[in-house]
């Protein structure tokens, strides 16, 4: 079993993370559903989007015929846990994408060989970030089409909460 994964790890590390590319591995400390830190490196997962943790956002909680009746729920909160449970106790491994205008890493980040950003989206705790990659649009239509995580219900994309929370 050992010497399966070991040879699927190899495989991975080889095909695809280019050798100049740097990583940062460790375990994680999951700051909201979008971000993480690792050895006091904070990542922001590149090309996704989550909920904030004061956002919140709506689903249905009962159906009566053609009544359904609505419920604030914190989504972002959820989010959070969601990827925290995930990458828990987990060496988390993370390919260095940019850095951000807030000056944090941008990073694709790995357990074992599972893509955790796509992850993320594709069990609808977070969006496609598209403003700046397009690389989980397709697994965000399959979370929406699925009503997974958030598509189950209705939530503003997490920059348009933000804008609007400036606003106020």
């Amino acid at each position: 079993m050992q010497k399966k994964f070991l040879i699927k790890f190899l495989f991975f590390l080889f095909f695809f993370i280019p050798a100049n590319s740097e990583i940062i591995s460790g375990k994680a400390l999951t700051i909201d559903g979008d971000t993480i830190k690792i050895k006091n490196k904070k990542i922001r997962l590149h090309g996704i989007d989550a909920p904030e943790i004061k956002q919140l956002c709506q689903r249905t909680f009962l159906s009566i015929f053609i009544f359904s009746f609505q419920e604030n729920y914190k989504c972002g909160e959820i989010s959070k846990k969601k990827l925290e449970k995930y990458v828990k106790n987990n060496i988390i491994k993370c390919k260095v994408e940019g850095i951000d205008r807030y000056k944090r890493i941008l990073g694709t980040c790995y357990k074992n060989t599972i893509n955790i950003n796509s992850r993320m989206v594709r069990n609808g705790y977070a969006v496609a970030y598209k403003k700046y990659s397009q690389k989980y649009v397709s697994v965000e239509r399959e979370a929406k089409r699925e009503e997974l995580g958030l598509w189950k219900g209705k939530f503003d994309m997490p920059w348009d909460w933000r804008k609007n929370v400036k606003k106020k």
